[in-house]
């Protein structure tokens, strides 16, 4: 059973992709709700995790009961946290400020029963995490846009 769910896609994203996936995003998270699935983990960086921080705040009102959680990278940054319930700092204090991020998306893949992405090619942040989402055999819901 999915309970707790997190994304991965690119940080910049084009308006038209922007437009396309909000609706696929809130689509496929209602599903999950709808089969139990209670929390959410987002990034917070970027359009496409801001897209998916949206996607869930406007599933909120209909299911009051599903929480976000922001997962941050670094201690000492300010964030912008209104789209979120919770924030949570994963156990990364030890880990360089340069693989922060990547160490942050690996936690949230872990604690996660399934991952929905948005990739579209085999470089980058969300292509790791996509890869590393597939060796830990965490359901994926592939978004996809032409």
């Amino acid at each position: 059973m999915i309970k707790t769910v997190t994304f991965c896609g690119h940080s910049n994203l084009s308006s038209a992709e922007k437009e396309a996936l909000f609706p696929i995003i809130c689509t496929e998270a209602e599903k999950l709700i709808k089969n139990g699935a209670d929390t959410f983990l987002l990034g917070g960086y970027g359009s496409f995790d801001y897209l998916c921080a949206l996607a869930v705040k406007k599933l909120k009102v209909k299911y009051p009961s599903i929480t976000s959680i922001f997962v941050i990278p670094y201690l000492n940054r300010t964030y912008n946290d209104d789209l979120y319930d919770l924030t949570e700092y994963p156990p990364i204090e030890k880990v360089p400020p340069h693989y922060a991020i990547s160490k942050r998306n690996e936690y949230m893949v872990q604690k996660s029963d399934a991952v929905i992405a948005y990739v579209k090619h085999s470089f980058g942040g969300a292509s790791t995490t996509l890869s590393y989402a597939k060796r830990k055999k965490k359901e994926i819901i592939r978004l996809i846009y032409e």
